[in-house]
């Protein structure tokens, strides 16, 4: 629940602070103008804050303010530039499907007779991670974590 509340707070900062930026020029414009303003900032402050913040701080603010951590696998370390921007252009061609693929497993279901599909199978062995090798973990359990492995270096 955490990294979903995590991804709306993101969601919601990137679109608040778009539109703070875009409202000065919205009077003057028409629907699709103003749309095709915000689409930049938000972009660009979505870069922002999923590339650059997570990479300097290990999380982007949605993620901060729910207490979870990106880590890399299987080092548990802050993860590179490479792998956060293909994390974040995988979340930007995935999340806004979401609602089509939910819709076609529903009315069609996996075998083409209707009703849910079956749960993925990183979802029964208890999780998934993303296609690039990264985590999402809480922060007292990544210090747990460092805690432990520090105690078996000693």
């Amino acid at each position: 629940m955490r990294r979903y509340l995590a991804v709306g707070l993101d969601c919601y900062l990137c679109l608040v602070t778009g539109g703070l930026l875009v409202r000065p020029y919205a009077d003057s414009a028409t629907v699709p103008q103003v749309v095709a303003l915000l689409i930049g900032p938000v972009l660009v402050l979505s870069f922002l804050n999923q590339v650059v913040l997570t990479a300097v701080v290990g999380a982007g603010a949605g993620k901060l303010i729910m207490g979870i951590r990106v880590v890399s696998l299987p080092d548990v370390r802050r993860p590179g530039p490479g792998r956060l921007v293909r994390r974040w252009l995988y979340g930007l061609c995935w999340l806004p499907l979401q609602p089509w693929y939910g819709l076609r497993a529903r009315l069609v279901g996996p075998s083409g007779a209707g009703g849910p599909g079956p749960r993925p199978a990183c979802e029964e062995a208890g999780g998934c991670t993303d296609p690039v090798g990264l985590r999402q973990v809480r922060r007292s359990d990544l210090a747990a974590h460092r805690r432990a492995v520090a105690g078996r270096a000693v």
